[in-house]
């Protein structure tokens, strides 16, 4: 394929993908009004590592909120050119979180994306965020409604006109709606004697429920048809990209080889020169690389030695380690002995004091003894003279 090929091929290409791109946002932007615009630079999160911003915008581009009053929602969209770069239905689930002074992120469960803008000052994150929650709430009150409009018009309206038949005296039939009020004034003044049983049988809220539901589920699959036909469309696309680079590739490849075939061509004599040189050239690197795997081997020789030495080395220090800690324990028990030999010199040092101080005491006693006994010979003595 030649390069005009792959050119025309691109453009073809290109004007498809922008074909689909511009009915499907023209078929939404027809009855959708933007109600405020910004300018920023969009960023979505890389999809394999759900952790870096990848640019989808080489430039600042206009972001801006759209309101379908068919649908009643609130989305944003922005464009870059013809390609939609943002296309987020704002849902009440969702959260605008600044992550820094310019920079604010939201998170898109149906596009199973985060997006990303970068603005020039804070002002403008501001204001942006500030609109983002005041179309989250309305879109939130517009669920309520509509869930509420639901229930109303799936609860039959026969229930309540049977209900006010059989108990025409409650408290809700006596007093009732305003419309129910001016109803029953009405009879009483023209028919005072009309039968409680004439109560108009309410066709028209049934017709006009059945015609929304019908208009809704049309809506639903015009909607699923148009989102089919760009998943499609958009599918395509990047497989005619895929085969388009695909084949750029190989046409460069080609262009290369048969540049290299005419160079070799013309040069055949100098590639047999080349080709002894580059033979030797070969040989000499085969000799150093000899050489260079004798040394490695004497590396290796060496670093096993290293590991050899660094294990003996590592035996010694763990029983020096060791030595160490059994010294210490020695230490801590010659303390201990040294203490309690000081503690028993201390006691014996007290024994012998009290053990001294008994024998004054013992050589007291024995000298009065001695007094006593000799006075007592002498009172024996002077009885017998």
């Amino acid at each position: 394929m030649s390069i005009k090929q792959n050119e025309s091929v691109e453009k073809a290409l290109k004007c498809s993908s922008q074909h689909w791109i511009f009915i499907f946002l023209s078929f939404f932007l027809l009855r959708e009004q933007p109600i405020f615009s910004t300018r920023a630079h969009v960023f979505q999160i890389d999809p394999n590592t759900k952790k870096n911003w990848v640019p989808t915008s080489k430039h600042a581009v206009t972001v801006s909120y759209f309101y379908d009053s068919t649908r009643n929602v609130y989305r944003i969209i922005s464009l870059d050119g013809s390609k939609a770069i943002i296309n987020s239905t704002i849902t009440p689930n969702m959260t605008f979180t600044k992550t820094s002074q310019k920079f604010g992120q939201w998170a898109d469960s149906r596009a199973n994306t985060v997006y990303g803008l970068g603005f020039s000052s804070e002002s403008h994150l501001s204001k942006f965020a500030e609109k983002f929650a005041e179309f989250k709430e309305a879109a939130r009150l517009a669920k309520e409604k509509s869930q509420e409009k639901m229930e109303l018009t799936s609860t039959p309206s026969q229930e309540s006109a049977t209900g006010d038949l059989q108990s025409p005296l409650t408290p809700k039939s006596i007093n009732g709606t305003d419309d129910e009020r001016v109803t029953a004034d009405a009879s009483q003044n023209s028919e005072p004697r009309a039968e409680p049983n004439a109560v108009p049988f309410p066709h028209s809220s049934t017709t006009i429920s059945k015609h929304w539901e019908a208009e809704l589920a049309a809506l639903k699959g015009n909607n699923a048809k148009l989102t089919a036909a760009l998943l499609e469309s958009t599918a395509n696309v990047k497989q005619w990209k895929q085969q388009l680079a695909a084949y750029q590739e190989e046409a460069e490849r080609l262009h290369k080889r048969v540049t290299e075939l005419e160079c070799v061509s013309g040069q055949t004599t100098g590639i047999k020169t080349q080709k002894t040189e580059l033979n030797q050239t070969i040989e000499e690197l085969e000799a150093a690389l000899k050489a260079k795997e004798e040394e490695l081997e004497q590396l290796k020789a060496e670093v096993e030695n290293a590991h050899q030495l660094q294990s003996q080395k590592d035996a010694v220090t763990q029983k020096l380690q060791e030595t160490e800690t059994r010294n210490l324990e020695l230490e801590a028990q010659l303390a201990e002995l040294e203490q309690r030999l000081e503690s028993n010199q201390v006691e014996q040092e007290s024994f012998r004091k009290s053990l001294r101080s008994l024998l004054e005491l013992l050589d007291g006693k024995i000298f009065e003894l001695t007094e006593l006994r000799d006075s007592l010979a002498k009172l024996i003595e002077g009885g017998g003279s």
